[in-house]
């Protein structure tokens, strides 16, 4: 016999099987639009009794349409930003990170710079992806890289700019300069130029990096200011600084040429420096034995002139004595030294040959025996 599909099949109404219960829900059931919107179009005709058009109800729509409009003024700042509030486009205020509020527009608009972040912007290099190593690699750009230095030599330089927006220069940021970046990549490159113009190439390559950098940073921020850019340079960093790479080699054996004069240089002074104070100290060694000399000679004769005085002035008293005074201490001094042999003329000089050694021809003296002590004849 036909099964009558009378709301639920063979078994009955209802979605039941044929044990006389059908599947269960499990858990809470999905609302119903339908029936929401139902329920709604119920409650506004309770409100409005004459009609969505009626007088209350375009005033409640209009009240809503207000509120919506004024409830999107409110907007969010997020940590790295800052709010330019525009109103008729004129910059009115700048609000911190939070939320804010601003009249709707077209009143007032807001504009978000990212104010609080530090850029970086690098020159003479770029990084560009590489799927062989799975990241980025750096490649050079020598036509912003190369510079001519004031010696006339060729130098690669790759730098990168750190920079910021000034914290009450978000408005000049924004209406006095169209390319933020590109300003200051141009202006950096050309403050670089100019002081590596300005410098000799072997400063530049050993110990004058850091008065480099601050040369640059002052000339791009002064740059930038006179533009009115509202950027504030926070650091210049060179990252490489060599001789263009056709050249290197040769510019290297340079380097060591110049590294070998320095150390023969300093060889030299260090061998002057020893030699020299050697020298000086001999000399002033001669000077000072000259001068002693001098005192002792010119101390010498003073004496001996003063001694001639004083025998001249006992000569005048008597002259016989002191003549024959000065005789013996002259043969004093003259002979006193010397071996004498006494020839008295008696009969046992007669064979003394004058030229022979009389000395050794003389009969050696015996000591002279010194006193005894017990009594006798001498």
């Amino acid at each position: 016999m036909p099964w009558k599909n009378q709301g639920g099949g063979p078994w009955g109404s209802g979605p039941k099987g044929p044990w006389g219960s059908g599947p269960q829900p499990v858990g809470p059931r999905p609302p119903d639009l339908e029936d929401l919107l139902r329920r709604g179009q119920d409650r506004l005709q309770q409100i409005m009794p004459g009609g969505y058009f009626s007088g209350i109800g375009i005033t409640l729509i209009v009240l809503l349409i207000i509120a919506f409009w004024l409830l999107s003024g409110f907007f969010r700042v997020q940590s790295e930003e800052q709010g330019v509030v525009l109103r008729f486009g004129k910059h009115v205020r700048t609000v911190d990170p939070g939320l804010n509020y601003h009249l709707p527009y077209p009143i007032e608009t807001v504009l978000l710079p990212k104010a609080l972040r530090v850029n970086t912007i690098s020159i003479g290099m770029t990084l560009i992806d590489d799927p062989a190593r799975r990241g980025r690699s750096i490649r050079d750009v020598p036509e912003e890289s190369l510079m001519l230095t004031g010696d006339e030599n060729i130098v690669d330089v790759d730098f990168t700019v750190l920079w910021r927006i000034k914290p009450n220069g978000v408005g000049n940021f924004l209406f006095n300069i169209q390319n933020p970046e590109g300003t200051v990549k141009a202006v950096a490159e050309s403050a670089m130029r100019e002081v590596i113009g300005r410098s000799q190439i072997q400063p530049i390559l050993t110990g004058a990096r850091n008065v480099t950098e601050q040369g640059v940073q002052e000339l791009i921020q002064k740059t930038l200011d006179s533009y009115g850019a509202g950027i504030q340079i926070s650091q210049v960093q060179m990252q490489k600084v060599d001789p263009p790479a056709q050249v290197i080699d040769a510019f290297r054996d340079v380097q060591a040429a110049r590294a070998n004069l320095e150390q023969l240089q300093n060889e030299a002074q260090t061998y002057a420096n020893q030699v020299v104070p050697q020298a000086r100290g001999r000399a002033a060694k001669i000077q000072q034995d000259a001068e002693g000399y001098k005192e002792q000679a010119v101390a010498e004769a003073k004496g001996q002139s003063a001694r001639f005085l004083k025998v001249y002035e006992e000569y005048k008293k008597a002259p016989d004595v002191t003549r024959e005074r000065i005789y013996l201490e002259t043969m004093e001094r003259v002979l006193g030294g010397a071996d004498k042999l006494v020839y008295d003329g008696g009969p046992s000089g007669q064979g003394i040959v004058p030229y022979l050694p009389l000395g050794e021809l003389s009969a050696k003296r015996p000591p002279t025996p010194g006193p005894q002590s017990s009594g006798g004849n001498r």
